[in-house]
């Protein structure tokens, strides 16, 4: 068994090692204060470019929403000029053909 000593080896309040020990604590809490400062300055930084990536992609979306109403609409107008365009035409053989045959 290892001899113990009975008296303290230093007169101070704390043991000798205890001094450096709570010296690196301290400086252990400084640098993880200074760290998290650095954290949350680069949070709101991404937080505010992320508001900004929003931003552009809700105004990209609008636009391509508005691009597709004005091509549905387009694409319906000529749909519509179509149809009636195949029932004129198809009116107009019908009286020719009513004409050829002596219908009216």
């Amino acid at each position: 068994m290892p001899d113990l000593p009975v008296e303290p080896g230093n007169p101070g309040r704390y043991p000798a090692d205890m001094e450096s020990r709570v010296a690196v604590l301290e400086q252990i809490a400084r640098t993880t204060t200074e760290g998290l400062a650095q954290i949350m300055r680069g949070m709101e930084t991404q937080r505010a470019e992320f508001r900004a990536l929003e931003d552009r992609l809700e105004r990209r979306i609008d636009l391509v929403a508005s691009q597709q109403r004005s091509d549905f609409r387009w694409l319906l107008g000529v749909m519509l000029a179509g149809f009636t365009t195949l029932l004129g035409a198809f009116g107009a053989m019908l009286g020719v053909m009513a004409h050829g045959f002596h219908w009216l």
